[in-house]
């Protein structure tokens, strides 16, 4: 058992170093599932095999030394000088390839519930969200908003809120599924969402943007125009380069499911959004690689509702509750 457990986290050693490296792409959801499993083993093992086996080695032994002890009174010898303590300790210590998986198992496991079922931490690795997300935000994302999925597979096995327009939502990137994006909702199934010369409209009615000071982006060093946005229950900001054309290059556009929805023009893009699937865009209109260019996004794609930023290390003002 001591080279398997040692196979087994010289094959973890080499998939992590991969992933640092750039060799594959990881998995952390597949991979904390594996761990858990393994571990679980371990932990059932160590439970029902080796520990009492551990334990009825120490018992034979201190019965033996109870008895040695017992037939040297009877001759008379009541001094003895040898101690089974250590001895027994010895016997009853968990071998470290057990410390290292079945001793790991609790706090593995509670991850992996937590992470699945309940919240899940991530980075923004990226401007798209700009000015209500930027580069370096450490956020929670609520996985049971929309109801309960199995890990690894994102399969819906208990339903509870539909996205709404204006959510912020985490998603797997409809190109490579592999990759988590985050988004805002801007259309559910069955709108016509319409992005003509940088103006929102829903289902015909123009979403009111007031406007506010100029957004200053300390990534790219550059402001951008800002407005106040109202989508559902809650406002949020955006930001629009004035300098952006309007339109969407053709080349950039990927050939995604129901790509016959939309409609696209030196203006902007008009978009049937079909059953089932969600319109996407960041908050940093004229930065983000979105529902725009690669389509909409499925139901089974969704990861959770992103709520609060918890950690910045570069802004620690930036902590709270978002919309």
């Amino acid at each position: 058992m001591s080279f398997i457990t040692g196979a087994l986290y010289a094959a973890l050693l080499v998939y992590l170093g991969g992933w640092y490296t750039g060799q594959w792409q990881g998995n952390f959801a597949l991979l904390l599932f594996l761990l858990t499993t393994v571990t679980l083993v371990y932990w059932l093992a160590e439970r029902y095999k080796f520990r009492p086996a551990r334990e009825a080695a120490a018992a034979a032994l201190v019965a033996q030394d109870e008895a040695r002890r017992a037939q040297l009174a009877s001759q008379g010898i009541a001094q003895v000088d040898s101690n089974v303590a250590e001895a027994r300790d010895k016997l009853l210590a968990q071998p470290w390839w057990l410390d290292w998986t079945a001793g790991l198992f609790p706090v593995i496991c509670a991850v992996f519930l937590m992470r699945s079922f309940l919240f899940e931490p991530f980075k923004i690795p990226s401007g798209s969200m700009v000015p209500t997300l930027v580069i370096g935000d450490l956020i929670l994302v609520n996985k049971f908003h929309y109801g309960i999925r199995l890990p690894v597979i994102n399969k819906k096995i208990m339903a509870n809120n539909d996205p709404q327009r204006g959510d912020v939502m985490v998603f797997r990137y409809p190109v490579n599924p592999s990759l988590d994006y985050i988004k805002r909702v801007v259309g559910v199934p069955g709108d016509e969402i319409s992005y003509l010369n940088k103006k929102l409209m829903v289902n015909g009615q123009v979403i009111d943007a007031a406007p506010l000071a100029d957004y200053y982006d300390d990534d790219t060093m550059r402001y951008y125009m800002q407005f106040t946005e109202k989508l559902g229950q809650g406002e949020h900001r955006i930001a629009v380069d004035k300098n952006r054309p309007p339109y969407i290059p053709q080349q950039f556009v990927e050939n995604f499911a129901f790509k016959e929805n939309c409609r696209y023009s030196g203006e902007g893009v008009v978009c049937k959004v079909p059953a089932g699937h969600y319109f996407m865009m960041g908050d940093n209109r004229d930065n983000s690689q979105d529902s725009r260019f690669w389509g909409f996004v499925p139901d089974e794609n969704i990861v959770g509702k992103a709520f609060v930023i918890w950690m910045n290390f570069g802004n620690l003002k930036r902590l709270g509750f978002f919309q």
